[in-house]
């Protein structure tokens, strides 16, 4: 961690804290979970404490939703198999980040879980974190743009317009009626900060294919978005 000579943190160093779990039915594994979440290193100050037990409670959160979601339909498929003779299942359960921006008082990452369950694609959910190093806590998308500007509106027209494009390009498949679907999975928790831009992103599933994965478009940084990291 960096001190900015103010009182405040510029950039956050960090370390992963790892967590893995394996459950059972009469003894035969049925599905496995690996954690892999960021801890502030050093471990000192209130900042770095919180965004430690923040972290701490989403590990916990994960393996409890492995269990109490996951579990039963591992043991389900596994007494199918067994009744049918057929291979026993294998469900497995990861949890891991990726930091896309620490600099400027500003550290931004996403967190991304993927649930194989069967032989289907797996399914990935993320969401994004960005926090302010002087108050401790993250920041609102909102907070991006000037004050009373229709940034989602905005967000949405170039998620719609780079859809387009890539339709035109064949570059990318899209569910029908997917731009109503833009405006109802819409999520200001989504985003994160990058290099390239502000980067936001849609559910699986929500408006594509799972082929596709998780969609995701980029609002380049300028006068309508991400003012604070640029001046």
């Amino acid at each position: 961690m960096r001190d900015n000579g103010k009182g405040a943190l510029s950039e956050l160093n960090t370390a992963p804290f790892t967590a893995e779990r394996e459950w059972t039915v009469e003894g035969v594994p049925v599905l496995t979970a690996a954690v892999s979440l960021p801890q502030p290193d050093p471990l000192t100050g209130k900042v770095s404490r919180r965004i430690h037990r923040y972290y701490q409670l989403q590990c916990r959160a994960f393996l409890r939703y492995c269990g109490s979601w996951l579990l039963p339909q591992a043991e389900a498929a596994y007494r199918a198999a067994l009744e049918a003779s057929g291979p026993l299942p294998e469900f497995r359960a990861e949890l891991g980040y990726r930091v896309t921006w620490n600099g400027g008082g500003l550290w931004s990452l996403c967190t991304q879980s993927r649930e194989q369950t069967g032989s289907g694609p797996a399914l990935l959910t993320r969401r994004g974190d960005t926090w302010d190093l002087a108050a401790g806590y993250p920041v609102p998308l909102g907070d991006f743009f000037p004050a009373g500007s229709r940034w989602k509106k905005r967000l949405l027209a170039l998620a719609a317009e780079e859809i387009q494009r890539r339709e035109r390009a064949g570059a990318a498949r899209w569910r029908e009626g997917w731009r109503r679907a833009l405006r109802k999975s819409f999520n200001s928790q989504n985003y994160c900060l990058t290099e390239e831009g502000l980067a936001f992103f849609f559910p699986m599933y929500a408006i594509a294919p799972p082929s596709e994965g998780i969609p995701t478009f980029v609002l380049p940084y300028g006068e309508e978005g991400a003012r604070r990291l640029r001046g």
